[in-house]
């Protein structure tokens, strides 16, 4: 006979948690929410002794024990960008292969492509543009699938890569330790703003010179989305004890889901971290958030607090900006930003700001 929290085979809270979510409305473009996700989770645990680092909120990548080495194993789609959409996903999963210290190895590719629009042309354009950029660093394309699909207005390319790191170089967002400084690279929301110029280009010429424009395209390659070079040069020039790739909903979930990952509170100073003043411009805009905006191509990062000078002098050396701009603090779980009135805890996205644009 069970306990008094459990009706049947199911507890009293999962009736209450399905009964909420089913009278919602349905969810928005973006992400599933932190919590949903997190609900999720709890049902699928992992019992493969094998698996190092599986799936969890704040954690860009599983990992997996394959002999001596690691396998260090992501997946990702594209789902915002049509615009060079086969260069995005080998950059994107890149990414997060490297915030595990990890080099990419073996991508797998699944396009599809939507009905009346999809020509010959168009596939082969976007597979050129994924084995280029796998060319590009040294990543084998060994195989996926492509397919026209009922529904889709649009290409959506998803990809899953395979790196490898050795035991002792592995690098996780749960490795980030109160004391530790808080350093990110390059600024934001790069991404964000390749893809909006991309996009809706009509809304920036009445604001933007044509020159301009042209610089918000290039915002793809400079200052550029891949964190490739930050990750390695920052490995290299001292100890780091966590990456993180922000990616959808920009700095401010990324920060939340480091949060989340290591376990600790995070004290940041916003006046630190560099928005691009063409970014402000775009994103004045289409009026959203620079820091809610998807922002790959900076690289969140903790290191020791004696190692912190030396990884900035490293990184601004190869022409890569970096700032330190907070500190990591035993605590609850939660992002606290410098204000004039003391600190505030930082809002979390409810959604990525370009993902409001797009659903407009």
């Amino acid at each position: 006979m069970g306990n008094a929290s459990t009706i049947g085979d199911q507890s009293i809270l999962e009736k209450l948690w399905q009964g909420f979510y089913v009278k919602q409305n349905t969810l928005p473009v973006g992400k599933l929410p932190t919590d949903i996700l997190a609900h999720c989770l709890s049902q699928t645990p992992v019992d493969d002794l094998r698996v190092i680092v599986g799936p969890g909120i704040g954690l860009d990548c599983a990992v997996v024990e394959v002999g001596s080495r690691l396998w260090v194993i992501k997946s990702d789609p594209i789902t915002f960008a049509t615009d060079q959409i086969g260069w995005y996903v080998v950059q994107i999963n890149a990414n997060d292969i490297a915030t595990a210290g990890a080099i990419p190895r073996w991508l797998i590719v699944t396009i599809l492509l939507p009905e009346h629009k999809t020509t010959a042309a168009l596939a082969e354009q976007i597979h050129k543009q994924i084995y280029n950029a796998c060319q590009d660093i040294d990543v084998s394309l060994i195989g996926g699938h492509t397919e026209i699909t009922y529904g889709l207005d649009r290409p959506i390319v998803v990809g899953a890569l395979i790196g490898e790191v050795d035991r002792d170089h592995l690098i996780t967002p749960l490795g980030a330790s109160p004391g530790d400084r808080i350093l990110l690279t390059k600024g934001v929301p790069i991404e964000a703003t390749a893809l909006l110029s991309r996009e809706f280009p009509d809304r920036l010429c009445q604001v933007l010179t044509p020159d301009e424009i042209i610089q918000a395209n290039a915002f793809l390659h400079e200052p550029g989305i891949s964190i490739l070079p930050d990750a390695r040069i920052a490995i290299q020039a001292g100890k780091v004890t966590a990456m993180h790739d922000p990616t959808e909903g920009g700095l401010s979930t990324a920060l939340w889901e480091l949060a989340q990952a290591s376990g600790c509170r995070l004290m940041i100073d916003l006046e630190a971290v560099h928005i691009y003043p063409l970014s402000v411009q775009i994103c004045q805009v289409f009026q959203i958030d620079p820091l809610a905006a998807i922002s790959s191509g900076a690289l969140l990062l903790t290191t020791p607090a004696g190692d912190a000078q030396q990884i900035c002098r490293a990184l601004n050396k190869s022409g890569i900006l970096c700032h330190k701009i907070g500190e990591v603090e035993a605590g609850e779980p939660t992002v606290l930003c410098q204000t004039s009135l003391g600190y505030q805890k930082l809002p979390y996205p409810s959604r990525d700001a370009v993902a409001q644009v797009l659903s407009s």
